[in-house]
């Protein structure tokens, strides 16, 4: 029996409507209202009834004795679930909304990852994130290591879809620009089609170590590597969480402040979820970041010559109007990926 198979149609639509109401009103929701904003057939007391077998099963908790009911995680999973069959708001409405706040000019990759978050941000009220392409997950094209001032040189990384990212290294004096010319061409004739994730495999645990790439240039090395592994995540909007009436706990906002501060395990949940193509929605306790069971995350993949690059996403109440959130974030997941085809030349160095 699936988890909702106790939810005949009456429990449905009585679900629904509370759902619908408190996420409008960020009140516990009583049957009167019920009956008379959504379910003018039904009384008073049948839908107490109904409320009733919905807080034994699950879907709703009673704050007080007195007051009404509000939905639970498990309610709010139901109605993700089920959102292509509810009449909430037009997908359309939402959808221009996020093509409004995406629509401004932008002069290059790193200035859409920075604005995107701040984007999502403002069409929510909530926090928007980003995290920048998971690079362990793509293939190298090239490593250039170009000299900067002495005892310093900047390792350049192109991937294969033409992502480019950069990361300033020290290098021993005595390298000439020659040397770091060419340990960048050992790098890359050693490396070019590898996965990231395979290229760190391998320098773990190098099947020659006398190999004169690892004993020439194993300080350099160690610090591309550094490249390999890092990831930006983009948060925009942290102190909204203090404007939402659900989330009125200093302690619980405090930790959450925490966790958008720290990065690391928001980093991994995001990672994981780029694994998985399209939107996906973290409800409550459903998430492994501890300090995030009071919120929901709506998140989704942005890709590039079809290959998942990222993730991106709202972080807020799990009270909020869900299909309207999944539309914004699902057209900006479209408009950056859209973004990114036509920023194409600036993925690449100059040859």
């Amino acid at each position: 029996m699936t988890p909702d198979a106790h939810l005949d149609e009456r429990r449905r639509q009585v679900l629904v409507s509370i759902i619908a109401e408190y996420v409008e009103s960020a009140e516990p929701v009583g049957s009167r209202s019920i009956a008379r904003r959504h379910m003018r057939g039904l009384s008073a007391a049948t839908i107490r009834n109904v409320m009733s077998d919905l807080e034994e099963l699950g879907y709703l908790s009673q704050p007080h004795t007195s007051a009404g009911r509000v939905p639970t995680d498990k309610a709010y999973r139901f109605y993700v679930d089920h959102l292509r069959g509810m009449p909430w708001v037009d997908k359309a409405t939402a959808g221009a909304a996020a093509r409004e706040s995406a629509a401004a000019p932008l002069s290059g990759v790193e200035r859409l990852m920075a604005e995107t978050p701040a984007q999502l941000s403002q069409g929510t009220h909530m926090t928007g994130v980003l995290l920048a392409p998971p690079l362990q997950h793509t293939a190298l094209d090239r490593i250039e290591l170009v000299p900067l001032a002495e005892g310093r040189a900047l390792a350049v990384v192109v991937t294969e879809t033409g992502w480019v990212t950069t990361q300033p290294m020290s290098v021993e004096a005595r390298l000439t620009l020659d040397d770091l010319r060419e340990m960048g061409r050992s790098l890359t004739r050693r490396f070019r089609g590898k996965t990231f994730q395979a290229i760190l495999d391998e320098v773990a645990a190098p099947t020659d170590p006398l190999d004169p790439l690892w004993t020439r240039g194993r300080a350099l090395l160690d610090q591309v590597v550094t490249v390999l592994r890092a990831r930006t995540l983009y948060v925009s909007g942290a102190l909204n969480m203090l404007d939402h009436p659900d989330l009125t706990d200093v302690a619980t906002v405090r930790r959450l402040l925490h966790a958008f501060e720290e990065k690391a395990r928001l980093i991994d949940l995001l990672s994981r979820i780029a694994q998985e193509r399209g939107v996906q929605i973290v409800i409550g306790a459903e998430n492994p970041v501890e300090e995030m069971r009071e919120v929901s995350l709506v998140a989704s993949t942005y890709s590039y010559r079809d290959q998942v690059l990222g993730v991106l996403g709202v972080v807020g109440p799990r009270r909020m109007a869900y299909s309207d959130v999944i539309s914004i974030v699902d057209e900006t997941a479209r408009l950056v990926s859209s973004s990114l085809s036509r920023v194409r030349p600036e993925l690449y160095l100059p040859s």
